[in-house]
């Protein structure tokens, strides 16, 4: 049975955060959370009545600092996160092909999709997918940090994410254009920089973009391969 989450955002940087949890269940996931967000996340489990289980990266993000650390220390939750991001903290390593078990019955399966970075995973549950900075509505990361890779991209996306079924709703780890969520068939159909594209178009649309670099990026990413915790903390 599909379950949709419960999706939250943040304005200044786009972000999407997300609450996994089953109708009936106590226990709960939340996959990238904003460090300035912490204390409304806390407040949506417990008006809820859940318990947080794990904290998900997606990867180790450019442009936000997360609460992963804060919310593990307030609520014992177990931090899981992509093993190629460089996130030694984390009490979890994700790899290819694992699962994520929660509650009475939940279960998570996890995906690597590189290409924004080289770790980045996406997260299957219920009929959804959480593709992070791989797959955007109408669009894709970018790749040219973070030992990113276009060519990765185009696999990961083809090879594993657009082989899910059509109706699967697809969550994104951004949105700049008040959209929320998609499917992977109308992204298999539609999206403006992968739909009908070989990859060497898209490699090449992809090295034309000449995008600035992330604003927070020095400070973010070594924070958030602490968990968004001071060094030490």
């Amino acid at each position: 049975m599909n379950i949709n989450p419960i999706q939250l955002f943040d304005t200044e940087s786009s972000t999407f955060t997300y609450i996994l949890a089953a109708p009936g269940e106590t226990e709960a996931v939340i996959v990238d959370p904003v460090e300035r967000h912490w204390e409304r996340d806390l407040r949506h489990l417990e008006r809820l009545g859940l318990t947080l289980r794990y904290v998900l990266e997606t990867h180790a993000h450019a442009d936000h600092v997360t609460s992963a650390g804060k919310l593990r220390e307030k609520t014992g939750a177990l931090a899981a996160v992509p093993s190629g991001c460089g996130i030694a903290p984390a009490e979890l390593q994700l790899n290819d092909g694992d699962t994520i078990r929660f509650g009475q019955a939940e279960e998570i399966r996890v995906l690597h999709t590189p290409g924004h970075t080289a770790g980045s995973m996406s997260y299957v549950w219920r009929g959804n997918v959480f593709t992070g900075d791989t797959l955007l509505i109408d669009g894709c990361g970018r790749t040219d940090f973070q030992s990113g890779s276009a060519d990765a991209l185009f696999d990961s996306v083809h090879g594993k994410l657009f082989t899910l079924p059509d109706d699967t709703r697809m969550w994104p780890g951004h949105d700049y254009k008040d959209q929320s969520v998609s499917t992977i068939g109308w992204e298999k159909r539609h999206n403006a920089r992968l739909a009908g594209r070989t990859r060497e178009d898209f490699v090449k649309l992809m090295g034309e973009l000449k995008l600035p670099k992330p604003k927070l990026i020095d400070v973010a990413v070594p924070a958030n391969q602490n968990l968004g915790l001071p060094h030490g903390g």
